[in-house]
């Protein structure tokens, strides 16, 4: 049967959900302009042109890979993009929008671990970090950045005070 790698291939992406720990009734969306399915080793291959939508998660890419890893149990997969460069964005509850830019974006879906590396760049609210690497851990809302062994530049980090709303300061609604 001609289409079973492909129907196989939604199947396992579809059976755990790639996003599944903190969505799970939205559906995902990938469009790329060519995909494979490595079913031995269950990874899942896009490239050219990746996009996937999970409700407030969206990722960009020239190549994303989707590895699903039974040993782990549900909601398994580990998603690496890469591109020029790959981008991971999420809206966040107060409607910022947390975007990751790199030229790869890891993101352990049980683990809530994305891992940006190579021009890395994490911004949120006008607030910027630059790295070579990053690690955001989503569940503690911890950030840690790196200059890497390689680069000769510094962490950089950019924050934009919090502006006050100044008719509530003065008494007006």
């Amino acid at each position: 049967m001609k289409n079973k790698p492909l129907i196989t291939l939604i199947a396992v992406l579809m059976s755990t959900s790639v996003f599944a720990v903190t969505m799970p009734l939205e559906p995902v969306s990938i469009v790329a302009e060519k995909q494979l399915a490595q079913l031995k080793s269950n990874i899942g291959i896009f490239e050219k042109n990746v996009e996937i939508v999970h409700g407030k998660r969206k990722i960009k890419a020239d190549r994303l890979e989707v590895h699903r890893r039974e040993e782990m149990g549900e909601n398994a997969e580990l998603l690496v993009a890469t591109g020029n460069p790959a981008v991971f964005q999420e809206t966040q509850d107060d409607g910022s929008i947390l975007k990751a830019t790199a030229k790869e974006v890891r993101y352990d879906v049980a683990n809530r671990l994305l891992t940006i590396k190579g021009g890395a760049e994490i911004s949120q609210a006008g607030q910027k970090i630059n790295a070579e690497v990053i690690v955001y851990d989503m569940e503690k809302q911890l950030i840690s950045a790196e200059r890497g062994n390689e680069s000769q530049s510094r962490v950089r980090t950019i924050l934009v005070p919090e502006q006050k709303d100044k008719s509530k300061e003065q008494g007006n609604p």
